[in-house]
């Protein structure tokens, strides 16, 4: 039986992944707005987006990390490649990023969300007013674009994606276009001394899910694809969790490839690698996993002294 259900699982995701349509061509003038470029999985995607042809608006928080990205874009043959520097910790930066890039490119093809806050490793029970920084939030009138926030992290994870997708949505619609939200296996799979960052990607899971079947029933048609990525190379969050955990960094180009792959797919779910997609089954089969599986991924010594 165990023989028969692996194989059953091992033909599913070979169907699941070898039905692939992609058309690199079909980039080609595509008009992009990637946040969270200058360093990590955001950086490659650039320079993937860039050899395809795509026309470019870059964001980030460092100025500095940006212009290097544009000027390896340009080499790479963006036709057009522009970058704003923003703190998205500011809940005026979406707005203005998003007039900056229908201002420069005339219109959206593709958001792709990718920028995070810092979330320290060893956040647990006992660091309760770090998460209720992550959770809570101060609405002021006008909710639709106006939300703002006392926790610098959740206006970050969260809010800003929220701003960023409202405020681009009109052009989206109008060209038929696709979001494309990069987010993390602990969006889905809980585990453990990562509380604040595992609700403030649970909470985009979900925003987002709702927002599929809201356009969905309004016969709105942008695509909205979610990614579930581990660890990126060069990416702050490896830093964040070294020592912690035993998981090994994925390549941050094919983890940026596998994204583009989807988004222009325009396929619901992304996961990379692609066991991932296998975890997020299994959570639903073992939705209380024993100790010892869980110390296979955790050096739990330096969990506990972080």
């Amino acid at each position: 039986m165990k023989v028969l259900l692996l194989t059953a699982l091992g033909a599913l995701f070979f169907a699941y992944y070898w039905d692939d349509n992609f058309d690199p061509a079909s980039l080609q003038g595509a008009r992009v707005l990637l946040t969270g470029a200058g360093a990590g999985v955001g950086e490659e995607l650039a320079y993937h987006y860039a050899r395809l042809g795509s026309h470019l608006v870059l964001t980030a928080y460092t100025e500095a990390l940006l212009q290097k990205v544009v000027g390896n874009c340009r080499k790479l043959g963006a036709p057009k490649v522009f970058y704003i520097a923003a703190d998205m910790a500011s809940p005026e930066a979406p707005e203005h990023v998003v007039q900056f890039a229908l201002d420069k490119l005339g219109g959206l093809d593709y958001l792709v969300l990718n920028h995070v806050g810092s979330a320290p490793a060893g956040t647990r029970a006992r660091s309760a007013q770090a998460t209720r920084g992550l959770l809570q939030s101060r609405p002021r009138p006008g909710l639709r674009l106006r939300l703002v926030t006392r926790g610098r992290r959740l206006q970050v994870n969260l809010l800003s994606y929220v701003q960023l997708t409202s405020r681009a949505l009109p052009s989206l619609t109008d060209s038929k276009g696709s979001l494309v939200v990069v987010s993390s296996l602990l969006g889905r799979v809980p585990t453990s001394f990562s509380a604040p960052y595992s609700a403030a990607k649970f909470a985009l899971d979900g925003f987002f899910g709702s927002l599929r079947r809201e356009l969905n029933v309004q016969d709105v048609d942008v695509a909205i694809t979610m990614c579930v990525l581990g660890l990126g190379d060069r990416a702050p969050a490896t830093e964040g969790v070294r020592g912690v955990t035993r998981a090994k960094a994925a390549p941050g180009p094919r983890a940026a490839l596998a994204v583009i792959r989807g988004g222009a797919t325009r396929a619901s779910g992304v996961f990379y690698p692609w066991r991932f997609h296998l975890l997020c089954l299994l959570r639903g089969w073992l939705p209380r996993p024993r100790a010892w599986f869980i110390h296979q991924d955790l050096n739990v010594s330096a969990a506990a002294a972080a």
